[in-house]
């Protein structure tokens, strides 16, 4: 995939978040190639690397694992502005995938939820309108419901709600993860333990090496960052830049800290 990233018109638009952010600044006339199936925008709070994921996952029009749909998300309203000077081009294009920001799940949930409950009111209201009709006639109406009934509960099970939050993460993946899918995420690592993000890299590198998948991941998870031959964007000073696994400070510091935890805890 390739973003090309126009300039806004009027120049009152720099002072306007999400283009007063520097990196986006900084991005503007540019073209940004995501050349390997996984990406990585890795940088501090407040970089702009959420902030462009989300705009991509708005040029893309992806579905979003959240309350609502990427169009219809208030809290995207900004990045919305920012994705129309985005352009994006592929090699090849389907419209599989999802876009996930981890703090939108439980919302997501609750719509899975909602739509359950919504089917199950569908069917009791079948006998109450079809009262006086057949069984036969009964059945055939109640069937698209059960037939949706079945769909929510084989991709997600009987109830996400029922399950830890880094259980449901991976319930949501096994669901959703689909052959040539374009994957936008940020921080998918935050509910899952050291054991599951490992397992989490295993189900992206099946899906890339044998189903063409993309991945671009928001994340501040050396584990994660480790992935064999992916790209990483470093969001810092104010600009984009390549970088390696082994030069980045995340993975140093994190090395550091295990080899010698006291060292850093007394200084605190």
């Amino acid at each position: 995939m390739r973003l090309a990233a126009r300039e806004p018109d009027e120049q009152a638009t720099w002072a306007r978040f999400p283009f007063s952010v520097p990196a986006i600044r900084a991005l503007a006339g540019e073209t940004l190639c995501f050349d390997a199936p996984v990406t990585f925008f890795v940088g501090e709070n407040g970089s702009g690397k959420s902030t462009l994921l989300e705009a991509l996952a708005c040029a893309a029009r992806c579905s979003t694992v959240g309350s609502n749909e990427s169009d219809a998300d208030t809290t995207l309203d900004a990045v919305r502005q920012l994705a129309s000077h985005l352009r994006l081009s592929w090699a090849k294009r389907n419209h599989r995938g999802f876009f996930l920001r981890s703090e939108d799940f439980f919302g997501f949930v609750k719509r899975i939820r909602s739509m359950r409950e919504g089917l199950e009111a569908d069917l009791a209201r079948v006998d109450v309108d079809l009262a006086h009709a057949s069984e036969y006639a009964r059945t055939l109406a109640k069937g698209p419901y059960h037939k949706e009934l079945g769909e929510l509960r084989r991709r997600y099970g009987e109830d996400l709600d029922h399950a830890s939050h880094g259980e449901s993460f991976f319930t949501l993946f096994r669901a959703r993860f689909v052959p040539g899918g374009l994957y936008l995420m940020d921080e998918p690592e935050a509910p899952l333990s050291p054991l599951r993000r490992i397992a989490l890299i295993g189900m992206l590198r099946k899906l890339v090496e044998q189903h063409g998948a993309q991945f671009i991941i928001a994340t501040h998870c050396p584990m994660l960052m480790a992935y064999p031959g992916a790209q990483i964007i470093l969001f810092e000073a104010g600009r984009l830049q390549q970088t390696s696994y082994t030069d980045l400070e995340y993975v140093q510091l994190t090395r550091d800290f295990l080899a010698a935890p006291d060292r850093f805890l007394r200084k605190l």
